[in-house]
């Protein structure tokens, strides 16, 4: 199963209804991928859901959000990041998103702003950057 590390703008995403990162999301509750989290990571996803004005027009109910966000949680790998690969990018919790995907040994990290990753000043040679699109799409994924 591809271990993917999947930026909170996804989750987001998924919780609107927006397309492909929707589809995403319930691939990843059919077991398809295996998500990384981390406490940093969580504390970010918490957070930014914790936004009642970003999901005004969202069709599920702030107790329905939370519902699926703690079944998310618990289908996650929960990964311990050891090594800080910094400097790499300017956005901290990219940073941070690029380090799990490292300790965790992810395929891809999965971001509907894939922009946010080009500028890095490390590149991993079996770490993809995908769209939510692209991830659903790859037919190929490294053991």
């Amino acid at each position: 199963m591809p271990r993917i590390a999947l930026d909170t703008d996804v989750l987001v995403a998924a919780l609107l209804g927006a397309g492909a990162a929707n589809r995403l999301l319930a691939a990843v509750l059919e077991g398809r991928f295996e998500p990384l989290m981390s406490p940093a990571l969580y504390a970010e996803h918490e957070a930014v859901l914790g936004r009642s004005a970003r999901f005004a027009r969202c069709r599920l109910s702030a107790a329905e959000r939370e519902e699926l966000f703690d079944i998310y949680a618990a289908s996650c790998r929960w990964t311990r990041i050891y090594f800080l690969w910094r400097p790499n990018l300017r956005d901290e919790s990219d940073n941070h998103l690029v380090e799990l995907a490292v300790a965790g040994g992810a395929q891809a990290i999965v971001t509907r702003n894939k922009r946010d990753f080009r500028g890095a000043e490390l590149k991993f040679e079996n770490l993809a950057v995908l769209t939510p699109a692209e991830c659903l799409r790859r037919k190929t994924w490294l053991p």
